[in-house]
């Protein structure tokens, strides 16, 4: 009968550096349907980790966003969620929530997002007023899938934070954002460019805009800014991720100073 020989076992010691993969956090509502949009606009090498806040039987308007921006503790516990894959900065992709209370609602949620081991938080809404810092923009276009009052607190946060609202267009969705055709969202863009609207801002990470938006900004001469394309350049400076050359114009912008309205 052969023998059995016993195994060499050997114990590796191993050597741990930094995390392999840049990353950012990605905390979306629960009908956040695009989040191939954000993936599109990630480099080469950087991850995306998604966490999903709890789902609500609201319809999208001023209630739902009252009751998303309301929930401070689930941003704190999505935040933590995210820890383990230590992404350079923590995003909530929800732009109606984020500045349905302002200014210092706001505020309010990034604290929140920091109280959970983010490095730095971040929302979609101040992504925006980011991106208009960067870009040295006072006077916008608004456009939304929104109805009227959603779309108007959205113009008193633009107020508030110094950006002058001089066209509005809004298409008074209460839900199926997601589908909302391309040919409709460069109609609604086209509706909020005023002669005086420096750029147009677009909100709802829910609706499409990623396949219109270099073509409406050589169409309008301006920048046009989505609420992903925002979030995704907003996150990508925040984590220190250099982007991949892109058409669109905020990634071409010459500053990228912080809104001093939200330090």
């Amino acid at each position: 009968m052969r023998s059995v020989r016993e195994p060499s076992i050997t114990h590796v010691q191993p050597e741990l550096g930094a995390s392999p993969t840049a990353g950012i956090g990605v905390i979306a509502p629960f009908d956040f349907a695009l989040d191939r949009e954000l993936w599109r606009w990630m480099p080469a090498g950087a991850s995306i980790y998604v966490t999903r806040t709890p789902p609500s039987e609201l319809a999208i308007g001023m209630d739902f966003a009252r009751e998303a921006a309301g929930d401070e503790e689930a941003l704190t516990q999505a935040a933590r969620s995210l820890s383990a894959a230590e992404p350079g900065a923590v995003v909530y992709a929800c732009t109606s929530a984020s500045y349905a209370n302002g200014l210092a609602g706001e505020r309010r949620l990034r604290a929140a997002i920091e109280r959970g081991g983010a490095r730095r938080a971040l929302t979609t809404s101040g992504a925006l007023l980011d991106a208009l810092a960067a870009l040295g923009v006072s006077r916008v276009g608004v456009a939304t899938p929104y109805d009227a009052a959603l779309t108007a607190a959205l113009q008193d946060f633009l107020a508030e934070a110094g950006h002058e609202p001089v066209a509005v267009s809004y298409l008074g969705l209460t839900g199926a954002i997601a589908k909302v055709r391309p040919e409709s969202v460069a109609e609604l863009v086209r509706r909020a460019a005023d002669a005086e609207a420096e750029a147009i801002v677009v909100s709802c990470t829910n609706l499409p805009t990623i396949d219109v938006l270099s073509a409406l900004e050589d169409e309008l001469d301006r920048p046009v800014l989505s609420a992903n394309l925002a979030t995704a350049w907003a996150a990508l400076r925040a984590a220190g991720i250099r982007a991949d050359e892109r058409p669109e114009r905020l990634f071409r912008a010459a500053t990228s100073e912080v809104h001093p309205e939200r330090t």
